[in-house]
């Protein structure tokens, strides 16, 4: 089986799990969709009361959400501790695809964004001042953290493609993982997940969802 590349409504580019039967973004658009519900609806709201901010992202897939994170500490000066779980990385011949360097005009930052993938698995890597990256070859079901992160960009597959990851168990190491006052923000709105994450503890919003999608979940711990 062979992924496929894929556009989405806003010009940027996705990629389809064959393995899993779904896109690693939403098809109302990528580029779009970590905007609002990673950066907009954490990352800028942690940057309001501190600079040094630790991130855990489940999971890192085609490197959007880390290097629109990077984007954004530089033009905010944020330092940023950014650490992403990948069990199945993407080959390097799709990363060389994504055309998110050109629709984020980004291009002075292009070896960033490459440095990102080419980076050694298991091992920290300082990418500028601003900006250590860390990336873990392992399921979500192997992190053991805890009171580490400011927030969690919870993006995994959605529930019907990979509904073991949205139990408490998987849910539960997140809770754990976070610092108190941390935020987990997902795009998922599923009644059963909201329900979940506060019986574990979390205060839970429904927010405005990205283009596309009427809702998504913030939870703070």
């Amino acid at each position: 089986m062979t992924d496929k590349l894929i556009l989405t409504e806003d010009g940027s580019h996705s990629i389809y799990s064959e393995k899993f039967g779904v896109a690693y973004h939403s098809k109302y658009g990528a580029i779009q969709e970590t905007q609002h519900v990673f950066i907009d609806a954490a990352l800028r709201i942690k940057a309001v009361i501190q600079k040094e901010i630790a991130i855990l992202d489940i999971g890192f897939g085609t490197g959007l959400n880390c290097f629109m994170t990077y984007l954004e500490a530089v033009k905010r000066n944020l330092k940023i501790d950014y650490t992403a779980v990948e069990a199945f990385p993407i080959p390097k011949q799709q990363f060389n695809e994504l055309n998110y360097i050109q629709l984020l005009n980004a291009t002075e930052h292009e070896k960033l964004f490459f440095d990102i993938h080419d980076k050694k698995w298991g091992k920290q890597h300082q990418l500028g001042e601003q900006f250590s990256l860390q990336k873990d070859k392992i399921l979500f079901e192997d992190i053991q953290y805890e009171n580490h992160f400011d927030i969690i960009y919870f993006d995994a597959f959605a529930p019907n493609a990979q509904p073991e990851i949205w139990e408490e168990p998987i849910l539960t190491k997140m809770y754990k993982a976070l610092k108190q006052d941390g935020i987990l923000v997902t795009y998922c709105a599923k009644g059963v997940v909201k329900r979940r994450l506060k019986s574990i503890g979390f205060e839970v919003e429904a927010l405005k969802g990205p283009p596309g999608k009427r809702e998504m979940t913030r939870a703070i711990k």
